[in-house]
């Protein structure tokens, strides 16, 4: 009780509220054996010793700076420029939390303005909101927006192979309670989509690149299911996008995708951030906040957040969305990577894991016992299928300072044999090469 601000007569009135006698009573049902149990700790340390100790706990972990990294899957080591980090973390923006009263925090909104410009250009949409959780949570907030921008009674929503199996999972708890019919289509379904589509249909949902690396076709998508009604939702991955048309060029209503390989590092898992694209036409029944300028009394430029209802707000059950806050810093960081890279930076980091991730591919295809299986055109991960299975192939490479791929039966038990490898900038020829010597001498 020495943290809560309880005094002595406020306990008493309390236990008698409860019908005890004393605070030791409440303790009474746990088995005296246990009630206090004797810890065996070790002898205090100093602060030094203390830092040295955790300092060789973390020299334990495997990370993308000590290791040969080819692990990819949904979270990717991209290079980040040292003006990213320096802006990022001056004190007005590295401490400020969502503007509760946003017009008092003009540098943030300007920034997000900023960002939303840019990914607005980056995937060819009109509209850009400032920013979701990850992508995984942009792609379900997508699903419902769908569900609820359909004037008739629609609920089913086809998924396309190959979407990412946690952005799967996100979306299903999220669907939970809701009105809707899950689809996973089948390869062979995908190929012949257009047979799929109803007049229930609410959106077509495709990945690509997708979780397999492939880049999907998206021409006639649009078209098809706009006739029956329904929406197309694609989700990207940005750094592609300095290579390849963008969804919006396709004729896609919204756009989704994890945006955090612009300007952040790996983390060991996070903060992510969620990347959510629309149609002008849709703009009102998009979730979350969006940044707009405009000029004050005096014809100064300003940012306001603005398309808000105030259903977001006071009618909870109405509102377009229930996220009350976003990923503000790491939507920050994106803004200031796309900014410093511009368009043919970002063309050249495309180009350079699309080229590194060929080079790699061929490589290990000539080698006995390995094989890529990849049916369409990949950006910069690819599958291989091993002689042996893959969760055996990662630990063996993980004792010579090598990541080398995601084991796929971690989502998919019966691919047993399969790895996803990932190449980007970050990946020399040295480390590829050395890669490649590495399965060679394992099989």
């Amino acid at each position: 009780m020495n943290y809560i601000a309880n005094t002595a007569p406020d306990q008493q009135a309390m236990l008698e509220t409860i019908g005890l006698a004393s605070v030791a009573a409440l303790f009474e049902v746990v088995p005296p054996s246990v009630r206090f149990p004797k810890l065996n700790l070790p002898r205090p340390l100093s602060e030094m010793e203390v830092l040295a100790e955790l300092e060789q706990l973390a020299d334990t972990n495997a990370d993308a700076n000590h290791f040969a990294w080819f692990l990819g899957a949904g979270a990717y080591n991209h290079f980040v420029p040292s003006v990213v980090s320096q802006l990022q973390m001056r004190s007005e923006f590295y401490t400020a939390y969502t503007p509760y009263q946003p017009e008092a925090s003009q540098g943030t909104l300007q920034a997000m303005f900023e960002y939303q410009s840019m990914v607005a250009e980056l995937t060819g949409m009109d509209v850009v909101n400032a920013s979701h959780y990850d992508g995984a949570t942009a792609l379900a907030e997508a699903a419902i927006m769908s569900l609820r921008a359909a004037k008739d009674d629609r609920h089913q929503l086809l998924i396309a192979p190959g979407l990412h199996p946690q952005y799967q999972e996100v979306l299903r708890t999220y669907l939970q309670g809701i009105k809707a019919d899950i689809h996973l289509l089948t390869e062979t379904e995908f190929l012949q989509f257009d047979q799929q589509l109803t007049p229930k249909t609410a959106a077509l949902i495709v990945q690509s690149p997708n979780f397999f690396g492939e880049v999907i076709d998206l021409n006639g998508m649009a078209e098809a299911v706009h006739a029956v009604g329904g929406l197309l939702i694609v989700a990207t991955d940005p750094i592609s996008l300095g290579l390849f048309k963008p969804a919006g060029a396709y004729g896609a209503d919204i756009v989704v995708g994890e945006g955090h390989s612009l300007g952040n590092h790996l983390n060991f898992g996070g903060p992510y951030l969620g990347i959510f694209a629309t149609t002008q036409a849709l703009m009102r029944k998009m979730p979350g906040r969006l940044v707009g300028q405009t000029v004050d009394t005096q014809e100064r430029r300003g940012f306001v957040l603005t398309m808000s209802t105030r259903e977001q707000h006071i009618r909870r059950d109405k509102a377009t969305s229930n996220i009350c806050t976003n990923q503000g810093l790491i939507a920050l960081g994106a803004a200031i990577y796309l900014a410093a890279m511009g368009k043919q930076g970002l063309r050249q980091v495309a180009e350079l894991c699309y080229h590194k991730a060929h080079y790699a591919a061929s490589e290990i295809d000539k080698l006995t016992g390995y094989q890529v299986v990849n049916r369409r055109p990949f950006f910069k991960e690819f599958v291989v299928n091993c002689h042996m299975p893959a969760v055996e192939l990662v630990s063996r490479l993980n004792r010579q300072k090598i990541m080398p791929g995601y084991a796929i039966s971690r989502n998919y038990p019966e691919l047993t044999h399969d790895l996803l490898v990932c190449v980007t900038e970050m990946n020399s020829k040295t480390q590829i090469d050395k890669l490649v010597s590495a399965l060679k001498e394992v099989a």
